[in-house]
């Protein structure tokens, strides 16, 4: 590999996860020789409440600055648009379903958000089940243990749209076939505006690229799209 090459990766969740949700996607990386950092997003000193875009971008640039480049951002839903807002301190950019800017946001399903979304306290394990169809039953179970509160500011600034510019390094964009939050034509006119490659997954559900049953397949092929940068 050259000495140039992109070696490591931080890794951005979407939310009310948490960084577990990459763990598969880190064991990957690593057997193909790539070093990723997964972060967990921390709600700002207030509370969840008074938490805004703003807060986890800074965490999100926090973490790419302290970690030696050649460097990847890798985020998954408003994971992938916090990786956009931080794209200029990135060498590439990977995003599985991404919540994406203006003027794409428009078109997201129509939604109204708490000031904290009680995804952990509403938390039950049918509806996991129901998120995650195409994980197995283990899978379903550790994600139902560890889903997080998610302050609904962060979600209403997302899906207001943000206006960003394209990034200017190597771009990787993922769809899910069946991702009823994302729909993947979104994903995929996101990436032809942005001269970005484009990966089409048939993962089931918003998180079964990290989730499911094809998460190792999908996460290889996200590595070794890196590696050839």
């Amino acid at each position: 590999m050259a000495s140039n090459a992109i070696r490591r990766a931080v890794l951005a969740h979407g939310a009310g996860g948490g960084g577990w949700e990459w763990n598969v996607w880190r064991r990957m990386f690593a057997a193909l020789g790539l070093e990723a950092e997964a972060i967990d997003l921390r709600p700002a000193d207030e509370g969840l409440p008074a938490t805004g875009f703003a807060d986890y971008a800074a965490q999100v640039r926090s973490a790419l600055d302290a970690t030696p480049g050649p460097c990847a951002l890798v985020g998954a839903s408003l994971g992938g648009l916090l990786a956009m807002a931080c794209a200029d301190a990135a060498d590439a950019l990977v995003l599985v379903n991404p919540v994406p800017p203006a003027p794409w946001a428009e078109r997201l399903p129509a939604r109204e958000w708490p000031d904290v979304v009680p995804w952990r306290r509403h938390a039950r394990l049918a509806s996991t089940r129901r998120a995650l169809p195409d994980s197995d039953e283990a899978t379903a179970l550790f994600a139902f243990r560890r889903w997080r509160d998610e302050s609904g500011a962060v979600l209403r600034q997302a899906h207001a749209g943000l206006l960003l510019d394209a990034p200017a390094c190597p771009t990787l964009c993922i769809a899910s076939a069946q991702d009823e939050d994302v729909p993947p034509e979104l994903t995929a006119e996101l990436a032809r505006a942005w001269d970005a490659d484009l990966l089409r997954v048939a993962s089931t559900g918003h998180v079964g690229p990290l989730l499911g049953r094809d998460a190792a397949t999908v996460a290889t092929q996200a590595a070794a799209w890196l590696s050839a940068r």
